[in-house]
C-alpha cells in the first residue's frame, strides 16, 4: 500500500460533515449491514459520559487483555494520528488496516444521505474488530449517546461516567436533558454502571433503567471507594471488597474512574469466570491513557492534559495545586471557541506563575488575544506564541530542571505538543 492511499482516504474522511442535526442510527445500521454486521461478532462494553470515558475504557481494555482476551478499543478524538482511534490488543491499527477498513465501508452504496465523519469511522472500527476477531470491544461514544453512531451495539455492560453541561447545541441546555441523551445507551436488560452525582441526572438514569428493566448500579449506593494516604484505595462493591488497589493514572478523580472500572469488572465476573481479581488489579495499575495528566518529561516536569471542558479544568487545577504545591508552574494553553474559555482558563491558571498562550491549528481555536484579555486578571507573566510546538520548546528552554510545564486547554493543543516532542526527542520518556 502506498502512503498516498492512506493520506487519500483520510483526506476524504476529513471532508465529510462533522455533525448532523438529528442523525438517527439508520445510516450506521445500513453501512454495518452492508459489511456483514461485524458488531454482532464480539461482546462489548459501551461507555458514555462527559469526562473519564477514555480513562475507563483503556483500563477495561487492559484488564480484559490481561485475562487473555483479544480486545478492540474505539475512542475519540485522536491526538496525533487517526489510527489511535481504533486499537487492537493495545496497539493502534496500521495504515494498511485503516485503508482496508475505509475501502470496505466506502464500498457500501450511499443511502438517503452520506455518512458523517464519525459514522464512517465507527463503521471502520467495527469492521476492523470483526476482521481481527476480537473477543471484546470497549466502545466510547463520540457525543451524547442516544443518537450516537456507536449506539447500535447491545453490550454486556453500559457505563455512564459523569455528566456536566457540554455540547448544548446538540444535547440540551440542562443536566437532565444531557443525561437523557447519555442514558440513551441503556439497553433492555443490560446492567448499567454510573458515577453521576447530580440528583436530576440520577433521577433520569433511574427512570430510563426502570423503563428498560436494566439493573442499575450507582456509585455511592451500590459500590464505593475509600482513598488511602499512600495513593491507593479500597473498593467495596456488589460482590467483593478489595483493598490496596492502585490507579495507574494520576489525579484525585482517577479513583472515582477506577471505581467504575471495578464495578463493571464485577458485573463481567458474574457473566464470565475467566476474569479474576488479579486481572482487575493489574489492568488498573498498568492503565495508560495519553494526554490526560500524562508525564512526558522529567526535568523539567512536563505534563500533558487536555482539560478541554470546565470539569476537566477544575480537576487539573486541583491536581496542580495539591500535588505540585511549591513548584514553579508554567501553563501552555490554547482553547477552542465553543468552550467556556474564561472559566476554563481561570481554573487552570490558579496555581501557575506563568502563562504561554498558544493556538492549535484547527479553525475553531480562539485567538491568543482573547485568552490574554482573560488571563491578565489572574497572572502577570504572560507570553503569546501561536505555534504550539514553538510554545512548548520555549517553555522548556526557559524553565529550570525542577520547574513544571503543563500543556492543556484542548486535546488538539496536546496532540500538537506530543507530535513536537516526538519529533525532537527532547523528553526522557517515549511518547
Amino acid at each position: 500500500m502506498s502512503s498516498y492511499a492512506y493520506t487519500e482516504c483520510l483526506d476524504a474522511m476529513y471532508r465529510m460533515r462533522r455533525f448532523g442535526i438529528v442523525l438517527g442510527l439508520s445510516t450506521t445500521r445500513r453501512i454495518l449491514e452492508g459489511i456483514g454486521n461485524p458488531h454482532h461478532t464480539f461482546s462489548s462494553i459501551h461507555i458514555a459520559g462527559t469526562n473519564g470515558k477514555g480513562s475507563v475504557a483503556s483500563a477495561l481494555a487492559t484488564i480484559l487483555r490481561k485475562a487473555g482476551y483479544r480486545v478492540g478499543l474505539y475512542t475519540s478524538p485522536h491526538l496525533i494520528r487517526f489510527n489511535e482511534r481504533i486499537n487492537v490488543d493495545g496497539t493502534p491499527i496500521s495504515d494498511e488496516a485503516v485503508v482496508e477498513a475505509w475501502e470496505a465501508v466506502r464500498s457500501v452504496p450511499a443511502g438517503d444521505r452520506e455518512p458523517t465523519f464519525f459514522e464512517f469511522s465507527t463503521a471502520m472500527a467495527f469492521y476492523t474488530f470483526g476482521r481481527h476477531q476480537v473477543d471484546w470491544a470497549i466502545i466510547e461514544t463520540g457525543m451524547g449517546g442516544r443518537m450516537d453512531a456507536t449506539n447500535v451495539v447491545t453490550p454486556a455492560v453500559s457505563l455512564i461516567t459523569n455528566i456536566s453541561l457540554e455540547h448544548k447545541t446538540y444535547l440540551g441546555n440542562t443536566i437532565a436533558a444531557i443525561t437523557g441523551e447519555k442514558a440513551g445507551i441503556i439497553k433492555p436488560g443490560v446492567p448499567v454502571v454510573t458515577g453521576v452525582t447530580q440528583k436530576s441526572a440520577r433521577s433520569v438514569i433511574e427512570t430510563v433503567a426502570t423503563e428498560k428493566n436494566a439493573p442499575l448500579y450507582l456509585m455511592g449506593r451500590d459500590f464505593r471507594v475509600r482513598r488511602l494516604k499512600n495513593g491507593r484505595f479500597s473498593y467495596k462493591g456488589m460482590d467483593h471488597t478489595w483493598n490496596g488497589l492502585e490507579p495507574g493514572l494520576m489525579g484525585h478523580h482517577q479513583v472515582d474512574n477506577a471505581a467504575l472500572v471495578m464495578a463493571a469488572g464485577e458485573l463481567i465476573m458474574r457473566q464470565n469466570s475467566n476474569l479474576l481479581k488479579d486481572h482487575l488489579q493489574y489492568g488498573l495499575a498498568q492503565n495508560h491513557w495519553p494526554g490526560r495528566l500524562e508525564v512526558v518529561c522529567e526535568k523539567p516536569l512536563v505534563i500533558l492534559d487536555g482539560a478541554h471542558n470546565l470539569m476537566a479544568a477544575k480537576r487539573l487545577g486541583r491536581f496542580l495545586n495539591d500535588d505540585l504545591a511549591g513548584r514553579h508552574i508554567t501553563l501552555v494553553a490554547g482553547i477552542l471557541d465553543d468552550k467556556p474559555y474564561a472559566a476554563i482558563l481561570k481554573e487552570m491558571l490558579g496555581p501557575c506563575e506563568r502563562l504561554i498562550i498558544t493556538k492549535a491549528k484547527i479553525d475553531r481555536s480562539l485567538p491568543v488575544e482573547t485568552l490574554e484579555t482573560v488571563a491578565k486578571s489572574v497572572v502577570s507573566r504572560i507570553e503569546r506564541i501561536e505555534d504550539v510546538g514553538e510554545a512548548v520548546r520555549h517553555a522548556m528552554a526557559t524553565s529550570g530542571p525542577e520547574d513544571v510545564i503543563c500543556v492543556a486547554g484542548s486535546l488538539y493543543v496536546v496532540g500538537e505538543a506530543k507530535a513536537e516532542l516526538e519529533k525532537t526527542g527532547d523528553c526522557l520518556y517515549p511518547i
